[in-house]
């Protein structure tokens, strides 16, 4: 049986919105290669834009500390947009690896179900054409698995990109999910 689905909305996209889309992942989603490769890529979003959201980031905390509505804080503004930044890529791509965990379980799934109802067959035309579907699942199984091989390129480049703008930074040992993802990041380096 696949795991319970995700309740995941496309917040992922991290352009300010005021209504974020909430997206259901169900297998459905899973199954529906182009529906699951379009969420995906609204996902990475973030990860393909971090250079402009860094910027964006950077002039935004600039623009609270020279109005002086930053508060009174020793930490300075690319620092300040660093932190933000990394919460976000954290955020997304948890989101993401749930999304990618849920679908690569639904699939298998999916693909031990008909091997059994295979076994149980005796008529040789519903085997082959069973045999077929097992084949499509197959396909389709390699392409959702392989989106995890896509998601440690991504973020490996969104984290090269995010520590040529932000060399110094460290999350602070307080924030113990993105410690978590910092520690994993450095490790795959």
């Amino acid at each position: 049986m696949p795991p319970k689905s995700p309740p995941l909305g496309s917040l992922a996209v991290q352009a300010p919105s005021l209504t974020p889309k909430i997206v259901h992942v169900s297998p459905t989603t899973c199954h529906d290669l182009s529906l699951f490769k379009d969420l995906l890529r609204e996902y990475r979003k973030l990860d393909d834009l971090i250079n402009m959201r860094l910027n964006r980031t950077t002039a935004q905390y600039r623009d609270q500390d020279r109005l002086g509505l930053g508060g009174k804080t020793n930490v300075n503004v690319e620092d300040q947009a660093c932190a933000q930044v990394w919460r976000e890529l954290v955020l997304n791509w948890k989101r993401r690896t749930e999304i990618v965990d849920y679908c690569v379980g639904v699939v298998d799934q999916s693909m031990e179900d008909r091997r059994q109802s295979m076994k149980t067959e005796d008529d040789p035309a519903i085997q082959r054409r069973q045999q077929g579907a097992l084949y499509a699942e197959e396909v389709k199984r390699n392409q959702v698995h392989n989106e995890l091989t896509v998601e440690k390129i991504v973020r490996k480049r969104s984290l090269d990109a995010f520590r040529s703008r932000c060399k110094y930074f460290e999350p602070p040992l307080s924030e113990a999910e993105a410690r978590k993802w910092w520690d994993a990041a450095q490790a795959s380096r």
